[in-house]
């Protein structure tokens, strides 16, 4: 009886589809977008917090973003890694874990979003309202909007997994690379409406609410913008807005694509891989593109690769 419990909850992953003859590539290639994302995006944070002069509220937000980008791919990449060179037929992941995965994977895209939502707040006040953006974004201010981000995911993403959790099981086998709620909720053969019905719900939520705000946030920075003569104020202004936005859009697309993927049987193969670069592809260039287009993160940079060359050459 113990071992009918036992196998009960032992499901089947599918995983990546990797040939044989392409496992070894597909493994060094994963794990080197992994360390990419680890070390450029705990770097970024380390760079921050070391240097006083980056103890701004743009630049922390950026640690809440990079911190997430890491604990996102995490969840991912390292479970991903472990099953390239087991035979499909033997990838099997406990039931508990595989919520946990779920629970992180959409915990990660929610926080995403919401972090954007908070960037680009203080971008638009930052640049509509300059004079009063120290008394408004206040170290304390940030403090509270990263929890409040983090805090609404993570009960949006709870209830998602609780009325999954809930459902009893008839199936043990889940196509896809990783565990998500869609694939949790597939194994069972009871009524899925309320699922479908708050899935999508919270979706559009969190979508609708990110691409609304940030919307409305660029028309009103673009307006103030338009109708001023500061070139300075319009260059600066773009910069950060396009270095934000691009950001914003690449992780736009990676959302949208495997959700909608999920629900046309046509384009399942396609929305597996989808639904991984939606984890490494945003976690690996975000901290490429603020280190690029930011121009005290660069020059911090730069200065410190420039001060270990240094101590280097002077080192016997």
């Amino acid at each position: 009886m113990e071992n009918e419990t036992f196998n009960a909850d032992i499901i089947f992953i599918e995983g990546l589809k990797v040939s044989p003859q392409s496992s070894s590539l597909a493994f060094i290639l994963l794990l080197l977008i992994y360390i990419l994302i680890v070390v450029s995006n705990i770097g970024l944070v380390v760079l921050i917090t070391m240097e006083r002069s980056l103890h701004e509220p743009m630049y922390l937000l950026f640690c809440n973003m990079s911190i997430n980008d890491v604990f996102g791919a995490t969840a991912i990449i390292p479970r991903l890694l472990s099953d390239v060179f087991t035979p499909i037929i033997e990838r099997h992941i406990h039931y508990i874990d595989c919520v946990v995965q779920a629970f992180a994977s959409h915990f990660h895209a929610g926080t995403s979003h919401a972090v954007l939502m908070i960037m680009a707040f203080d971008r638009y006040v930052a640049i509509c309202n300059p004079l009063r953006y120290a008394t408004i974004m206040t170290h304390r201010m940030v403090v509270q909007l990263s929890v409040g981000a983090w805090m609404v995911a993570f009960i949006l993403v709870a209830v998602l997994l609780g009325l999954t959790i809930r459902l009893t099981r008839c199936r043990r086998a889940i196509i896809n690379p990783f565990c998500d709620n869609a694939s949790l909720f597939k194994l069972s053969c009871q009524n899925l409406l309320i699922n479908h019905i708050y899935g999508l719900g919270s979706a559009v939520v969190i979508l609708g609410s990110s691409l609304g705000s940030i919307t409305l946030t660029y028309l009103r920075v673009a307006i103030v913008c338009l109708s001023s003569k500061n070139k300075v104020l319009n260059s600066r202004a773009l910069q950060t807005c396009a270095t934000h936005l691009a950001v914003y859009l690449i992780m736009l697309v990676a959302s949208f694509t495997p959700m909608i993927m999920h629900r046309r049987p046509e384009w399942a193969n396609s929305g597996k891989v989808a639904s991984v670069l939606f984890h490494v592809i945003p976690p690996a260039l975000n901290p490429i593109i603020y280190g690029l287009q930011c121009k005290e993160l660069r020059q911090k940079v730069v200065s410190v690769f420039l001060k270990n060359k240094v101590m280097d050459v002077k080192s016997p």
